[in-house]
């Protein structure tokens, strides 16, 4: 049998690179989209020196910008009949606004708006393998998400400092835990499984936005706090094990680990169904 396509994004760093260092080692063939080519190539070689057999491809794109999202996805499925996982990984928590070229609030276009588009893109080619997954990283911090508000949230540039930064952040992992709520109902009767989870606290990568994250990471890995391997086994494990099949929609929990239901409104499929229909009219039409 020819090895899983699995693509995966956000590797470059990180809990992503953490599980594409497991994925590789138990043979999978990886698609790695990254912005950076140098931090790709970096990876591809600590894959290829952890899993010296190891298929690694690093397709250029910025999951910031929508169109190259769309290039990414067309690329990936021109190259491959069929793909096992998509891993939407990528993420970023912003401390300062910041709008994208195509007008959108930063973290809500890589945080939310790319895993949507790429799934879509993508999907013809995860509905052509024999049984398909789509994983994508959310976070407990959809519990912090303010008033959701449909369709301005996906539109709007709210201006913030870093003290006002978590609302946002939580809120496009909500919108990430509904996305995969109706993409598996959407998905019941086709061989695609839709999952989503909460990696826990992980120091790794805290991010470039936070000042001293080196230092802090060394001090919490001192304190046997944030330990990143409980997340990449939990993602891990989501995207491979044959248990997860027929747990379409769920919600995961790296506490326990453990499904568990997501805040209000996100809870709510008629909610659910509406931010998908709002979604589709900002990307598709």
């Amino acid at each position: 049998m020819s090895p899983p396509v699995i693509v995966l994004t956000g590797a470059t760093s990180g809990l992503g690179q953490l599980v594409a260092l497991r994925l590789a080692e138990q043979g999978a063939h990886l698609v790695l989209p990254a912005r950076n080519a140098q931090r790709a190539a970096e990876t591809a070689s600590l894959i290829r020196r952890v899993a010296p057999t190891a298929t690694v491809e690093t397709p250029i794109a910025d999951l910031s910008r929508m169109d190259e999202v769309r290039r990414l996805g067309r690329e990936i499925a021109d190259a491959h009949a069929q793909v096992d996982v998509l891993v939407n990984n990528a993420g970023l928590h912003a401390f300062e606004a910041r709008t994208t070229v195509d007008g959108y609030s930063e973290m809500i276009a890589v945080n939310y708006l790319a895993p949507w588009l790429l799934t879509h893109e993508l999907r013809p080619a995860l509905e052509a393998a024999p049984s398909a997954r789509v994983v994508t990283v959310a976070s407990e911090a959809s519990r912090r998400h303010g008033t959701l508000r449909l369709p301005e949230d996906l539109t709007g540039t709210p201006a913030f400092r870093a003290r006002g930064s978590s609302v946002l952040y939580g809120k496009s992992k909500l919108l990430d835990i509904m996305f995969t709520k109706e993409l598996a109902r959407r998905n019941a009767t086709t061989n695609v499984t839709a999952l989503c989870l909460d990696p826990g606290f992980n120091v790794t990568g805290l991010g470039r936005e936070v000042r001293g994250a080196a230092i802090i990471e060394r001090i919490l890995r001192s304190l046997r706090i944030g330990d990143p391997d409980r997340g990449a086994g939990l993602i891990v494990r989501l995207a491979t094990h044959p248990d997860y099949r027929t747990r379409n929609g769920e919600y995961w929990t790296v506490r326990g680990p453990r499904a568990i239901e997501p805040a209000a409104p996100g809870d709510d499929p008629a909610t659910q169904k509406e931010l998908w229909r709002h979604t589709e009219d900002l990307l598709l039409n």
